[in-house]
Formats: structure tokens, C-alpha cells, sequence
């Protein structure tokens, strides 16, 4: 290098003017740089491939044909989905209106039950306090004797007139059983209620043998003392019936006594006892209704003969009568065919006037009545 060119050099870099030539020389500098370095990092251009760009434009048209057909696809699923939305729903309204309507009858259906089982419950607790009553009733000997007649009463004023019974009624041995039915031709039939209620239901309750064997000795005691007392007080001979009925106002306590007690039953047949149940009382009290029926109609047989010949003398009256009016309607019958016949008559002389219809030949009859001659005024 020359070195006064390197003196004038670093003269002139060392000057204030030769700033800004130094700043412009070296953005030129890096400018260059930047250039060379964008040439080598560029990608270099991949060769063209006709076959490559062949098929990517098949796939593409592929691809937009599969959206097409996707999107296509996504609408009809779309509207298939929302026509068996509508479906279901309408089917799903049409069911919980069904739905509905059989909970309302069924809750109705179970309303009306509920109050069947109200009614049912309200009748079985006034049941339950008429048991609990009954029970109190017939706990006590004497109320139970009462309730006993108080039914034999009502059975035999149910079925027999006024006159036929009598209750309370006193023998001849100043003994008073509890009714006494009037017999025709005899005695009266002696009716006594018994009811021996406490031995059988000890016996209903017993657990254990020995408590059975006790409660079914008491049974017969009290049936024994029950069939004697009767007999020894009421049947009088001469007096009284050859029987005598001993009432059980209670079929269960009847029942029982058939069939547990039947030599108690035959022993008190034996001793002319007859025991009877409320059922087999009222065929007793009906048939000796019949029988005194029967006896008051042959007492009456005079009395029915004589009211059947009044009866004949009427229906003979009768008899006449009617002929009397049958001969009085003939008469009238014939009287009325006269008349017919005069009515006919005249309506054929009235047709005869009206048509001016006369016949000159015939001769006037002694019996045609003349008529009346007018005069005129001024003759």
C-alpha cells in the first residue's frame, strides 16, 4: 500500500465528513450479506410430476365428492332424525295422555274402593262395639236368660195370633214357664228358654285335656239340671202337653250339643224334652199354627155349611134377577126394532116429499091424518 494514500485515508476516516460515507458503506455491506444469505436458504423447486398431480387432483375431486355426499347424507339423517323426533313425540303426548286418563280412572276405581273400605270399616267397628256389647250381655246369667226369652218371644208373636200363647203363664203347681202355646182339644204346650252358654264356651277354651274333660262334666250338670227341672215342673199330667220344648236361643250352642252331647239330646227325648234351636222353633211354631187352623175350621164347619147355603140362596136370588133383566133387555130389544122400522118408514116418505115423487093412483089411506089447510089473508 502506498503509504501517503494510507495517511490521506486515515485522514479522512478520521474526519467529521467521512461519517456518514462509513454508515452507508456498511448497511451496504450488510444488505449484501442479507441477500447472500437469503439466495443459499432458499428451498430449491422441487421438479414438476404430471403422474403425482394427476392423482392429488383425483383425490381432490374425491375428497369434494365425499363432502357432497357427507353433507347430503348429514341433511337426510337430519330430517330422518327430526321425523322420528315428531313421531316419538306425538307417540310419547298420545301415551301420557292414555297413561293419564287410566291413572285417573284407576285413582277414581280406587277412591270409590277407599270408601267402600271406609263404609266396611265404619260397619265392622259399630259391629265390633255390638259384639263387644252382646258379649257384656251375655256375660251375665240373668241378662243372658232375658236376651233368651226376649227372642222366644219374638219368634212366637212373629208367627201365632193374639190369644194363641200366653207368657209368664201360671200351672196349677204355681210354677210360670216362660210360654205356654194354647192346643185345641188339650193341654197347652210348655216352652222354656235355657242358655247354657258358660259350660260350652269354658269347654271351647280348653287347652288341655283335664280343662276338656271338666268343662264337658259341667255341660252335661247344667243340660241334666236344665231337662229335669223343666220335666219335673211343667209337665203336668192332664194339664199340660205330653212334651215339652226347651229353647237354646243360639244355633252354635244347638250345634254343639248334636255334636258332642247327642246322648244328652236323646236322654232329654227320653225324659219328653225336646230341645230346639231358633230355625227349628220356627217350624214348631208354624205347624202348630196349621194344626190350630185346622181345628178352628172343623170347630167352624157348622158355621162354614150354614154360610155356604146363605151363600147358594144369594147366587139363586141372583140368578133370577138376571133373568128378569135378560127378558126386560129382549123386550127393550123388540121395542127398539119397531122403532126402526117407523124411523125407516118415515125417512122413506121424507125422501118421497123431497123428490116430489108421489104416486096419484093410490088411493089416500082412513089413517093418513089430513093436513092442516092455511088460509090465505083477504079469502
Amino acid at each position: 500500500m502506498n503509504p501517503p494514500l494510507t495517511d490521506q485515508l486515515r485522514e479522512f476516516l478520521q474526519s467529521s465528513a467521512a461519517l456518514p460515507v462509513g454508515l452507508a458503506i456498511a448497511a451496504l455491506a450488510v444488505i449484501c450479506l442479507i441477500a447472500i444469505l437469503v439466495i443459499l436458504l432458499r428451498p430449491k423447486k422441487p421438479e414438476v410430476d404430471a403422474e403425482q398431480d394427476q392423482r392429488l387432483r383425483e383425490l381432490n375431486a374425491r375428497l369434494d365428492a365425499m363432502g357432497a355426499w357427507l353433507q347430503n347424507a348429514h341433511g337426510q339423517l337430519a330430517q330422518t332424525v327430526n321425523t322420528r323426533l315428531d313421531a316419538v313425540s306425538q307417540n310419547l303426548g298420545e301415551s301420557m295422555k292414555t297413561t293419564a286418563k287410566h291413572t285417573s280412572d284407576h285413582l277414581q276405581a280406587l277412591h270409590s274402593r277407599l270408601a267402600v273400605i271406609d263404609s266396611a270399616q265404619k260397619n265392622i267397628t259399630e259391629l265390633s262395639s255390638t259384639v263387644t256389647s252382646l258379649q257384656n250381655v251375655l256375660s251375665n246369667k240373668q241378662s243372658r236368660g232375658a236376651f233368651g226369652q226376649g227372642q222366644l218371644e219374638a219368634i212366637i208373636m212373629d208367627v201365632l195370633p193374639k190369644g194363641a200363647y200366653e207368657f209368664q203363664y201360671s200351672l196349677s203347681n204355681r210354677t210360670k214357664p216362660d210360654c205356654v202355646v194354647f192346643m185345641p182339644d188339650s193341654g197347652p204346650l210348655v216352652i222354656d228358654a235355657k242358655f247354657p252358654l258358660e259350660a260350652l264356651t269354658a269347654l271351647r277354651a280348653a287347652e288341655s285335656d283335664e280343662e276338656r274333660k271338666f268343662a264337658a262334666a259341667r255341660v252335661r250338670t247344667d243340660i241334666t239340671k236344665h231337662v229335669s227341672d223343666i220335666a219335673g215342673k211343667y209337665l203336668l199330667p192332664g194339664e199340660t202337653q205330653d212334651i215339652a220344648l226347651m229353647f237354646i236361643p243360639s244355633e252354635s250352642v244347638y250345634a254343639d250339643l248334636h255334636e258332642q252331647f247327642d246322648d244328652l239330646v236323646q236322654k232329654a227325648q227320653r225324659a219328653r224334652v225336646m230341645i230346639v234351636s231358633p230355625t227349628l222353633m220356627v217350624m214348631a211354631i208354624q205347624v202348630i199354627k196349621q194344626v190350630r187352623k185346622d181345628a178352628e175350621m172343623r170347630e167352624a164347619a157348622d158355621q162354614i155349611r150354614t154360610e155356604v147355603g146363605m151363600m147358594m140362596k144369594d147366587v139363586t136370588l141372583l140368578s133370577e134377577r138376571v133373568r128378569k133383566l135378560q127378558s126386560h133387555f129382549n123386550q127393550a130389544n123388540a121395542d127398539i126394532d119397531s122403532i126402526l122400522i117407523s124411523t125407516g118408514k118415515i125417512e122413506k116418505r121424507a125422501g118421497k116429499i123431497e123428490g116430489l115423487d108421489f104416486d096419484a093412483d093410490t088411493p089416500a089411506s082412513a089413517d093418513v091424518i089430513a093436513a092442516p089447510v092455511r088460509k090465505i089473508a083477504g079469502e
